[in-house]
This record gives C-alpha cells, sequence and structure tokens, in this order.
C-alpha cells in the first residue's frame, strides 16, 4: 500500500480539521463504544474544549448521537459507509512515518503492518515489531500516538530477534498466522520474502533466517 504523506493535512481542510478529523476516526472505527467527552478528547490527543466543540458539530450533523452515558455512532447515519471508507484509505500517516518512530524505540528489526491498515479485520495484529533493546515505554508512547491519529487502539506484538527466530524455527503458530495473511513488511532488515504469505517460500526463507542467525 502506498502512502500520500499529504493525506493527513488533506483530509483535515476538506473535513474542516485535524481534531474534527480524529474523532470521526474514533467514532466510525469503534462502533457501538460510548465515549464521554473527556475520553474523547484524551483519546484523540486535543482539549477539552476542542473536544466539546467538534462533538457539537458532529453531533448536530448527524454522525454521532448522544446518550446518558456518553456519545456514540449513529450507525443510521446516510454517509457512513462512503465516510468510513474514504478515512480508512486515507491514512493519516504514511509508512515511513510510522518506521521512522518505532525505530526510534530501538534496534528495530522488522516492522509488519497488518488488520487496521489492510482493511483486514480478521488479523492477529495490526502492527508486528521484532529488534532489540526496544525501549517498552518508548514504544507505548509511539503506539498511542498512531492511535489517536488512526482513531483506534492496535494489536500489536512485540519480539526480540532471538525470540522471534526461535518462534520461526518451532512454527509458531501466532507467527506464522501474521506471515501467512495479508501483510505489508514496511521495514525489513531479516531477509524475509516480501511475498510470505507463499507457505512454501515462507518455509525456504524460515530456514535462511535460522540459519543466518
Amino acid at each position: 500500500m502506498v502512502y500520500n504523506t499529504d493525506m493527513s493535512q488533506s483530509v483535515a481542510l476538506i473535513f474542516g480539521g485535524e481534531g474534527k478529523v480524529k474523532i470521526m476516526r474514533l467514532f466510525i472505527f469503534n462502533p457501538g463504544v460510548i465515549f464521554t467527552a473527556a475520553e474523547v478528547s484524551k483519546r484523540a490527543k486535543i482539549s477539552s474544549s476542542a473536544a466539546r466543540r467538534e462533538l457539537a458539530n458532529l453531533l448536530k450533523a448527524g454522525l454521532v448521537k448522544k446518550g446518558v452515558k456518553g456519545y456514540v455512532l449513529d450507525r443510521s447515519y446516510s454517509y457512513l459507509t462512503a465516510i468510513g471508507n474514504f478515512l480508512v484509505d486515507a491514512s493519516p500517516l504514511s509508512e515511513k512515518e510510522i518506521v521512522k518512530k518505532i525505530s526510534s524505540t530501538g534496534n528495530v528489526k522488522l516492522v509488519l503492518i497488518a488488520g487496521v491498515f489492510l482493511h483486514n479485520p480478521d488479523s492477529r495484529v495490526d502492527i508486528l515489531v521484532v529488534g532489540d533493546h526496544i525501549k517498552q515505554g518508548k514504544l507505548l508512547s509511539v503506539i498511542s500516538f498512531i492511535e489517536a491519529e488512526l482513531g483506534k487502539e492496535l494489536r500489536y506484538a512485540v519480539f526480540e530477534t532471538h525470540d522471534f527466530q526461535y518462534r520461526l524455527g518451532i512454527y509458531d503458530k501466532l507467527i506464522r498466522d501474521i506471515l501467512e495473511s495479508q501483510h505489508e513488511k514496511i521495514l525489513n532488515k531479516l531477509g524475509l520474502p516480501k511475498n510470505s504469505m507463499d507457505k512454501g517460500l515462507l518455509t525456504s526463507s524460515i530456514k535462511q533466517v535460522i540459519h543466518s542467525a
């Protein structure tokens, strides 16, 4: 998948601001979840006043509805499917940005994206990170930032290189499920094949990675 690095600014201009876009993503990608104004502010990483203002606008537009416990997506909104598809395709972050931020957390050797990034809700993870000396606190901060931009909590897995290689060697189910499902390796210093969904190619690659370890 190719991301447009100017996509975030373009979408913000179309919809009237980054804060509104973040809130729209939050509700559209979490249908059925009720959020208070404070929770919206925290999840979207915008001020409380901005959150209340944009919620009022989205309430007036009909995208969300308000109940006793908070706000929730109005699934009967006429243009919900069209807007949802557009926001999925209009990723706010480029692959380079994701790699740069995750690489700042340690000696990262593999970054794989799947799930929400590729329209595949059945994927085991959205992000897989492999590397050494990864600072967990910093990685959590990076994941939190990406979640705020996307408007959705991410399923992610992190492995040290030797642990990942060991799991490859024993045909660990989680690793095989990830590599044999739709995904993209946006950083690959381990020499894994681009198309790991090919089981024969994956098996051959596992042997090469283990022997080179």
